[in-house]
């Protein structure tokens, strides 16, 4: 196995600009509406101070970027529409200059972004940004951030967070990194690598060379730490990857099969399904004494544990009442009770990290689907209608879900591949994920550290 791939925690250095809290700044995005119109936004190129030649090309290319960057996550929230740049009347040329609202009100604007960037002379990128209200006629956000040139799109991911957060009133969720399987080759002899990315599908990095086969990643609460199994001569093993050294350890060398490693909410508890003779159960491992106690114990199947974000519960499947279905248990594995109770099979149930839902795959009338419902079972709802959608991932503010969808086979055996999807809550916005292979098995990350001063 190579030495995989160190990716640091990065720091920015923020400077609050003044934001008014003037009462008749009305503009609100409503997050749990599926079929409300997007909100025009326009997002014209960040303006250079100075139009240099930086380690990345030119800065007015570096702030052309950032506003695409910006642009394309806003819209793939399925809440906002960009105005064609084409249309825009007024040029901006200078950014902390309060715009010409009569311009921008024309043709159809609500939210406008403009932004600066200038290279210090420490050589790092200075890049601000201000959010108005058109309508209104009012600055509702403001910030600058101080960066390494290199890092300019982490920047404009920082900046979309900002504005939908002060748009929705909800975090943002896209300075943030998947971690899913990579797959290629023939079908009966495929190469899986352990791969991540941002959010967005940009920063491609593969963290095992497919030397051994990878399984199931997920992401620790600390933000630095993958769990996954690997199976190292034919044995399953479950490891721990960190992202700061770049170094991976074994948790354990487990009998039989390993399935689902997943991080306690403290990220001090690995739990996981172990097989022996036929049997599953699950179990959890103290990262910090490597002791490892069984919770359940039952002649049924039980797989794929999830806590919840308090960590106060598990839900899990379980074939023990006949058919395959979600039940939620206490920590130490007490009380358990079934909570699905619809026509099929449910599997990888994963709670949502705000706490009020439940995520799982719903098998049935020869389709694999991604649903949610309550955590006592009830409303139940079905977000994906594909042929076969599994293994749901939550986005850190409990939004939007990320799952991969495997193409059906033709009479010709052509299909079989694999892709990640993401839709949101409401399920009207479903968006395929770009990656440079197949891919399967994905988990998001929490947002990643921002430092400000």
């Amino acid at each position: 196995m190579q030495k995989p791939f160190s990716r640091t925690i990065l720091c920015f250095f923020a400077l609050i600009f003044w934001t008014s809290l003037s009462a008749v700044a009305q503009l609100k995005v409503d997050v749990n509406r599926g079929t409300v119109a997007p909100v025009p936004v326009a997002i014209p190129d960040f303006v250079p101070v100075d139009d240099i030649e930086t380690s990345t090309g030119n800065l007015s290319d570096v702030g052309a970027s950032i506003a695409q960057v910006i642009t394309a996550n806003l819209t793939s929230t399925g809440l906002f529409d960009a105005i064609d740049p084409n249309s825009f009347i007024e040029r901006i040329t200078a950014a902390p200059t309060r715009p010409r609202f009569n311009a921008w009100k024309p043709i159809g604007t609500q939210g406008l972004v403009t932004g600066r960037i200038e290279q210090l002379p420490s050589g790092n990128l200075r890049v601000e940004f201000r959010l108005w209200d058109v309508v209104a006629e009012v600055q509702m956000e403001g910030v600058g951030y101080t960066t390494p040139v290199s890092n300019w799109r982490r920047i404009a991911h920082v900046i979309s967070d900002r504005i939908y957060s002060r748009l929705t009133g909800e975090d943002g969720y896209f300075d943030t990194r998947i971690v899913y399987i990579s797959e290629e080759g023939d079908k009966l002899n495929r190469v899986k690598r352990l791969a991540v990315m941002d959010q967005d599908g940009f920063n491609q990095q593969f963290l095992t060379d497919g030397s051994y086969l990878v399984l199931t990643p997920r992401f620790s609460p600390n933000r630095q730490e993958i769990t996954y199994l690997s199976y190292f001569n034919d044995q399953p093993r479950v490891y721990l990857f960190n992202l700061l050294t770049s170094k991976f350890e074994v948790l354990g060398d487990f009998p039989g099969m390993t399935f689902a490693p997943r991080f306690s909410p403290d990220g001090n508890k690995v739990i996981m399904s172990l097989a022996e003779n036929g049997n599953s159960d699950i179990y959890v491992m103290d990262l910090r004494t490597r002791e490892v106690a069984q919770l359940t114990s039952h002649p049924g199947i039980d797989t794929s544990p999830s806590y919840s974000p308090d960590g106060s519960a598990i839900v899990f499947n379980s074939d023990r009442g006949g058919s395959q279905q979600l039940y939620i248990m206490d920590p130490d594995g007490k009380n358990v009770r079934r909570i699905s109770f619809g026509a099929g099979r449910y599997a990888t149930p994963v709670w949502s990290p705000r706490g009020d839902l439940i995520a799982f795959t719903k098998i049935g009338e020869r389709k694999f689907r991604i649903g949610v419902m309550r955590t006592d079972g009830s409303g139940e709802r079905l977000l994906t209608n594909s042929y076969q959608d599994e293994a749901p991932t939550w986005s850190p503010n409990g939004r939007v879900l990320m799952f991969f969808r495997t193409s059906q086979y033709d009479s010709r055996g052509k299909g079989g591949d694999a892709s990640l999807w993401s839709v949101d809550l409401t399920g009207y916005n479903e968006r395929p994920v770009i990656t440079p292979f197949d891919a399967s098995d994905p988990a998001w990350s929490p947002p990643m550290p921002v430092t400000q001063r």
